[in-house]
């Protein structure tokens, strides 16, 4: 499934600070102490392991932001896997602004196609249930939009975006609140008709508990296979099921082969790896 670009509005200010964050006070002090301001280059991004690319248009937003003069035609965009040697786009323009660019531009293509890359990993791992793959709210700092965006484009889908698009009731919140009903009622009279109303458990009794109030969905937290087939039993289509906690390729077909509805994992954003993508300069 082809993913939408996000607007460019969406992406400047990411890759705008970065840029800042990188040139500082002074600029780039050793390109512009060694290249000549007429000179112009060739490269090319090009891959050097196999993966899912994604985050092109942040990289390439890194280069026009620094000399709009830069210019790029892109082999392999968003979306595509790519095998070591694979040429993503051929960047061309003066050679000052594509050197200053090049570790920013790098920084967001390497890291979003490592979120695809996994992602996609764990999709295929899954392929034959039902189950989708969906990241959390464990993402790097201003960096969320970006995030969620590689998760689709690995094929997986995203979970709510922030505090403000969904209700979900973790431990805390009902240990504040008193008790799983109470924490419900409070949920359900604040909110409004249009958001939805998930709550966390731990075992099959809580299970219960939540399927008597009726809520949206169940985040089932860190339960085996077994426990969990039994989860989906008692759920019987009447809510949202979810599993969730330390959930690897390994384990993720035992989890959807449960039958659960969504399989939730943090990792995908807060520690993956970046896939490693180098630019190389064309002589």
């Amino acid at each position: 499934m082809s993913v939408p670009p996000l607007p460019a509005l969406m992406i400047e200010p990411a890759v705008r600070a970065a840029l800042l964050e990188d040139l500082g006070r002074a600029g780039d002090l050793t390109t512009d102490a060694i290249v000549p301001a007429a000179s112009r280059a060739t490269t090319v991004l090009r891959a050097r392991q196999p993966g899912v690319v994604a985050g092109l248009d942040f990289a390439l937003t890194a280069f026009r932001l620094i000399d709009p003069a830069i210019t790029a035609a892109v082999t392999r965009p968003d979306g595509t896997r790519i095998a070591p040697g694979d040429v993503i786009a051929t960047v061309s323009g003066p050679a000052r602004g594509i050197l200053t660019a090049e570790r920013t531009a790098l920084n967001f293509l390497g890291h979003l196609s490592g979120i695809a890359s996994a992602t996609a990993g764990v999709v295929d791992a899954i392929k034959g249930h039902k189950a989708q793959v969906v990241c959390t709210r464990k993402t790097l700092p201003g960096l969320r939009i970006a995030q969620k965006y590689a998760i689709r484009v690995g094929g997986g889908s995203n979970h709510r975006f922030g505090l403000d698009d969904a209700v979900l009731i973790k431990d805390n919140h009902v240990a504040i609140a008193g008790g799983v009903a109470e924490a419900v009622a409070r949920a359900r009279n604040g909110v409004g008709h249009m958001v939805k109303i998930e709550l966390e458990v731990d075992t099959l009794e809580q299970l219960r508990e939540a399927l008597a109030l009726r809520v949206d969905a169940v985040l089932l937290d860190n339960m085996g296979p077994e426990t969990l087939a039994e989860a989906v039993r008692m759920v019987d289509g009447s809510a949202i099921t979810e599993a969730s906690g330390g959930i690897t390729p390994a384990t993720a077909p035992a989890v959807a082969a449960a039958g659960v509805d969504l399989i939730s994992i943090g990792w995908l954003t807060h520690s993956v790896r970046v896939l490693d993508i180098g630019l190389d300069h064309q002589a």
